[in-house]
């Protein structure tokens, strides 16, 4: 009697599935290419959107000042890091509801679960798309991003905006602990000033007032000169008054690049600028860091929407039944304006100092990964 030699057992199914470096398999690779390219579809739509929005409003004002359409185009083009940046958790969401209502209604996603696939597993190349995203919007915030900014708000000041000049009033700095610089108007070359005062107290009461047309930084002597001073003496008997039509020499506790910080914008500097701007600025004793330091906070804070938006479109995603397009795109509409919403009035009260910076700028995140987190616990019930 003959007997039959029995086949040794093949290997696990899972085994056989090949994997890719990142340790993805197939199924993985599929949902990663569909929510890559609708993320990269969504994010072109939204800045297409916006341009247009912009150029309709702003279409007249171009006709009448002349300006040419290369000028138009490249100030488009600017701008665009800046508006992929805070379009990308829009995008980012509807992407992920997308891609995840359509493998529900293709039937794919009750056959992967029926395949003992969790829901953190199918969760897995969704994170990693968006790890790659937050990736290349840490590259634009931080350095992409500020470098075409002062181009893009420069061509505003010049041709969209009214060319009256807004008087913001005189500037008050703290230049030490007992004297007040007060400036009218500060120099083009941002290392002079006109119609400057200089006030030293003792307590409260006014010892001494220096009034001059203009200073400037002598880099030899490291001074600052002051020219056609008036300075009053106060005391207990009376008032006295010296004129020097000349120039006065002081010596100011101010660094030569003050007024450069002063009139500087954070959005145009990268981060690392940006952290010495507000260390510089420190040093010299001048006030308005709240605002500088919730920028800061917010460049880093921002590219990480992307991974903390994934955890709350795939869960909610897998709960609905059979939804439209149309919803996806309004509940993704819904979700990212509530995101940049709470993101731009925190910030707000940040700028003002009712909270702390870092707090302004990373709460949103933090309010949004815990939505996450009981979306993700509720799905997985």
């Amino acid at each position: 009697m003959s007997t039959k030699k029995t086949k040794p057992a093949g290997p696990a199914p899972s085994a056989a599935r090949p994997h890719s470096a990142w340790g993805m398999n197939l199924v993985d690779r599929y949902i990663a290419r569909q929510f890559l390219v609708t993320f990269l579809f969504a994010l072109a739509s939204f800045a297409a959107l916006f341009i247009l929005i912009n150029l309709v409003e702003n279409l007249d004002v171009f006709m009448d000042r002349h300006v040419a359409v290369g000028k138009i185009i490249l100030f488009y083009l600017s701008g665009l890091p800046d508006t992929f940046l805070l379009t990308t958790p829009l995008s980012v969401l509807l992407a992920s509801l997308f891609v995840t209502g359509k493998l529900s209604m293709q039937c794919e996603l009750p056959a992967l679960k029926s395949a003992g696939v969790s829901l953190a597993r199918l969760m897995k190349p969704f994170l990693a798309v968006a790890l790659l995203i937050t990736c290349v919007n840490m590259l634009n915030s931080c350095l992409i991003a500020p470098s075409t900014y002062e181009w893009s708000k420069g061509f505003e000041k010049r041709h969209l905006k009214s060319k009256k000049n807004d008087n913001e009033g005189p500037l008050h700095i703290r230049e030490s602990r007992d004297r007040i610089l007060t400036v009218g108007e500060i120099g083009p070359d941002r290392r002079s000033a006109s119609f400057v005062s200089l006030e030293e107290f003792n307590g409260s009461s006014i010892t001494t007032r220096i009034d001059a047309d203009s200073m400037k930084f002598i880099p030899s002597g490291k001074r600052w000169v002051f020219y056609n001073t008036k300075t009053r003496y106060f005391s207990a008997k009376g008032e006295r008054l010296v004129t020097n039509t000349a120039t006065d020499t002081l010596k100011l506790s101010l660094s030569k690049e003050t007024f450069r910080m002063i009139d500087a914008d954070p959005d145009e500097m990268n981060i690392v600028q940006h952290f010495n701007f507000i260390q510089q600025k420190e040093k010299s004793g001048l006030s308005g860091l709240e605002r500088a330091k919730v920028k800061l906070q917010t460049k880093m804070a921002l590219p990480f929407a992307s991974i903390i938006i994934v955890l709350i479109g795939v869960p909610l995603s897998t709960k609905k039944k059979r939804s439209g397009l149309a919803l996806e795109a309004a509940i993704s509409l819904l979700i990212g304006f509530l995101y940049l919403g709470m993101s731009r009035t925190l910030s707000g009260i940040g700028y003002n100092g009712l909270i702390d910076p870092l707090l302004a700028a990373w709460l949103p995140n933090i309010l949004f990964l815990l939505a996450g987190a009981l979306l993700y616990r509720s799905a997985n019930e």
